[in-house]
């Protein structure tokens, strides 16, 4: 009980600490010091409280009582919407396979042998043309692998 007793005192004594006084002191060279005691020629200031926002509201956490005012799309607006939403797909991948094509048929035109003579240079920038090519078609692929799974998705 005599501990209980001294925690309380102990935590009133620290809770009139937090509310210290300040005071400001100008000195003749222009210099200004805050201190929270009491200094020779320092004033005490006036400070208005600090203006603070309440936090804001909780944010509801759906559940089954709150489902019933939570908006509804009815079959057939969503079946559209879905339908919508596969063609779109559908248009996409039509266009990555065609891109891929085109891609791969400057590819297979850069590779076709050419006749050097031995004191012809070699050409870097043909090389560089075909790694670029190279990795379009790896990105064209990757975009038709995402397309088709997306699209597989959608059929469950």
């Amino acid at each position: 009980m005599r501990l209980y007793r001294f925690l309380i005192l102990c935590v009133l004594c620290h809770v009139g600490a937090a509310q210290a006084e300040i005071y400001k002191r100008v000195d003749a060279n222009g210099h200004v010091t805050y201190s929270s005691t009491p200094l020779k020629g320092s004033q005490k200031l006036q400070l208005a409280p600090l203006q603070t926002m309440p936090p804001p509201a909780k944010m509801r956490t759906r559940n089954r009582e709150d489902a019933a005012d939570f908006p509804r799309v009815d079959s057939a607006t969503q079946k559209e919407r879905d339908n919508a939403r596969r063609k779109i797909l559908e248009d996409e991948l039509v266009a990555e396979e065609k891109a891929l094509a085109e891609v791969r048929g400057n590819l297979q035109e850069g590779e076709k042998p050419q006749s050097y003579t031995s004191k012809a240079p070699r050409d870097v920038a043909k090389r560089d043309e075909k790694s670029a090519l190279q990795e379009r078609v790896q990105t064209h692929e990757k975009n038709i692998e995402a397309l088709k799974t997306e699209l597989a998705g959608q059929d469950r």
